[in-house]
């Protein structure tokens, strides 16, 4: 038999019933507005990184242009510049490839820094035909300031070591500061690819690569190893990765003969490009590792 209840005691039940709902509703409402919060702040976070991303390409973008066009200005002749010109038209390769709406989060990444590169290249020449900044506003100490040094730890602490070597030659009362810098620059990008690339791992994966005369695998086909695993194994890559090291090597030759065009000392804002030059191009490599 259905037990009795009092009016009072319904009340009660109904007051409780009532009460419940309300909690499974606000509880309800408060899940909802805090999914809508996370959606708002990661659609907030998409769009600033979109319009950081998008005003750093611009930027580089206005960059290069700037650079070619004050290349352009001027009739020269010179192993460098011959060099960067190869490089900025690997780089249109490269962007016409990668350019797209359907490039993969790595492509485009890959283009950015390409891009990078081809402007500091070009801005090197002009500053090593004299069409350089001025010192005036930059000090000393920018030459020693880097931003690689924990990327370059993390990789070897022997590259690490040659990288704070190579910065600690880059005195600008020194004649030749660019060569000696130039010299380990040249020294940590080939340690950096023997070190990612060996040998060994190298003909494993391409057992009919080509060689040098030493019978080791040539530096496009180690460089061509690192975009294999990164999924960036295009003809394009290749090809500018490749020019991007020998144009870098290049400045090696160019102050190890005497031929940048000064028989004196860089000026410090030419010292300050040069470095900047070989410490992205560092970070380039590195970034195909990462």
């Amino acid at each position: 038999m259905a037990r009795r209840i009092s009016p009072s005691q319904l009340r009660s039940k109904l007051r409780q019933l009532d009460a419940k709902n309300k909690k499974a509703i606000n509880d309800y409402n408060r899940k909802v507005r805090e999914y809508n919060r996370k959606v708002r702040r990661a659609v907030d976070d998409y769009n600033r990184t979109a319009r950081a991303h998008n005003s750093r390409v611009r930027a580089n973008r206005r960059r290069l242009q700037n650079e070619l066009a004050r290349l352009n200005s001027r009739n020269s002749h010179s192993h460098i510049r011959s060099s960067s010109q190869n490089l900025y038209r690997s780089f249109t390769r490269v962007e016409t490839r990668f350019g797209t709406s359907t490039a993969t989060d790595r492509e485009s990444r890959f283009l950015d820094s390409s891009e990078r590169e081809v402007a500091n290249s070009l801005a090197l020449v002009n500053a090593l035909e004299g069409n350089a900044t001025a010192d005036w506003g930059i000090e000393h100490s920018e030459l020693q300031d880097t931003k690689i040094d924990g990327e370059l730890r993390s990789i070897s602490l022997d590259l690490a070591r040659r990288w704070r070597g190579a910065l600690f030659a880059l005195d600008p009362r020194n004649p030749d500061a660019a060569r000696h810098f130039c010299t380990s620059a040249r020294e940590i990008l080939t340690g950096f690819l023997e070190l990612h690339a060996p040998v060994g791992e190298v003909l494993n994966t391409f057992p009919h690569c080509d060689k040098t005369t030493d019978g080791v695998p040539t530096r496009r086909t180690r460089i061509g190893l690192l975009l294999r695993k990164q999924g960036l194994s295009w003809p394009e890559s290749e090809d500018f990765a490749t020019q991007n090291v020998d144009n870098v090597l290049e400045l090696f030759r160019v102050f190890n003969a005497g031929t940048h065009g000064s028989a004196g000392k860089l000026s410090l804002a030419q010292l300050k490009v040069v470095k900047q030059r070989v410490e992205d191009s560092i970070l380039f490599l590195a970034n195909l590792v990462s």
